[in-house]
């Protein structure tokens, strides 16, 4: 699964998920790319179910492209834990994800190919997403 080798802080504040994605919002290396409708915390895991997904159904031809990577952590405090006694421990890796951004990209398939493989990797995705096509200027 994705997760930074190593962080400057190991527990970071929740943030916020306002806004549009400014950056990522556009397909930049395939022909076809999956965007985000809403925002949201994807989780390393559901980001390597989508790649499996994906991968499985272009059955090795055409390359890919995974354009987030989790490098959030998220802490967890033990089961049965009283209030207070501080932060808990970092448990998984979540990517910010925000309307607009592109998670994942296709290249040397045919249209219905791309879209019956990001069909099944948005089941695996916990946003509502749309499959475009790169803009030719």
């Amino acid at each position: 699964m994705l997760m930074p080798k190593r962080v400057k802080y190991r527990k970071v504040q929740r943030g916020t998920l306002k806004g549009k994605a400014n950056r990522g919002n556009s397909v930049s290396f395939g022909a076809y790319g999956l965007t985000a409708m809403e925002p949201a915390w994807v989780t390393s895991r559901q980001i390597e179910a989508a790649r499996v997904a994906i991968n499985r159904q272009l059955k090795r031809h055409g390359k890919m492209w995974i354009r987030i990577f989790p490098q959030k952590s998220v802490t967890q405090k033990p089961a049965e834990t009283r209030m207070g006694c501080g932060k808990g421990s970092p448990e998984f890796w979540v990517a910010v994800v925000k309307p607009g951004r592109i998670l994942f990209e296709v290249d040397g398939v045919d249209e219905q190919t791309a879209r019956a493989a990001f069909r099944l990797a948005s089941y695996k995705l916990p946003v509502k997403t749309k499959i475009v096509a790169k803009e030719e200027n």
